[in-house]
């Protein structure tokens, strides 16, 4: 074949000479023909993505299992050692109970008062125009209620102020008592009479 070599003008005019069919293809509906296609990537990325949402819940859920199960077994302890323990309370209850009547009986040994000498002590010392009603120690000191008897109310008023002034005197009192007053004194029920009341206080506020 004869190989020729065409002028300048001959090119541009093969330039301007369309193709010999046109293209007529449309690359949108094209298939892929690539080795790897791009859905398989994306199906991957799905299924990748979902796995891991569904270990991530299935771990919560064992986990939430593993806790139901100690609950369980708590409560379960729980019932079984509830009814030990009401029963060491309510036995430790009876035993405060009883060590508290038992210190009452020890602090009671311990004192060196002894209401039967407090009563004779004073029945030896009662003047004869003098009578005791009650003599009663508690807490903290002992009260006495009687009856003074005169000639006249002013002659009951001055045996009943010697009477605290003998209390207030003797020595044995004054070891046991810090304070002896009459803060009571009224007419009686008989002319000449006087009701009176008298309050003896340790000195700590505990028993005499």
């Amino acid at each position: 074949m004869a190989l020729f070599k065409l002028k300048k003008g001959d090119k541009a005019a093969v330039s301007l000479v369309p193709s010999w069919h046109p293209n007529f293809r449309n690359f949108d509906r094209l298939p892929d023909v690539k080795v790897v296609r791009t859905s398989f990537f994306v199906n991957c990325a799905a299924i990748v993505i979902t796995m891991g949402f569904l270990l991530y819940f299935g771990l919560q859920e064992y986990n939430l299992h593993g806790i139901r199960v100690q609950i369980g077994d708590l409560d379960r302890q729980i019932s079984d050692n509830s009814k030990p323990s009401e029963q060491a309370v309510r036995l430790y209850r009876l035993f405060q109970d009883e060590e508290k009547k038992v210190a009452g009986v020890v602090d009671f040994l311990k004192t060196d008062f002894i209401q039967s000498d407090f009563v004779i002590e004073l029945g030896q010392s009662l003047p004869k125009n003098i009578a005791l009603n009650s003599i009663d120690v508690y807490e903290g000191g002992a009260s006495i209620r009687g009856i003074v008897r005169g000639t006249s109310s002013d002659e009951a008023s001055g045996e009943a102020q010697s009477y605290i002034n003998q209390l207030q005197a003797d020595p044995s009192l004054s070891q046991k008592f810090a304070t002896i007053t009459m803060p009571n004194i009224d007419r009686g029920s008989k002319p000449n009479e006087l009701v009176f009341e008298i309050l003896m206080k340790t000195k700590s506020g505990e028993k005499p």
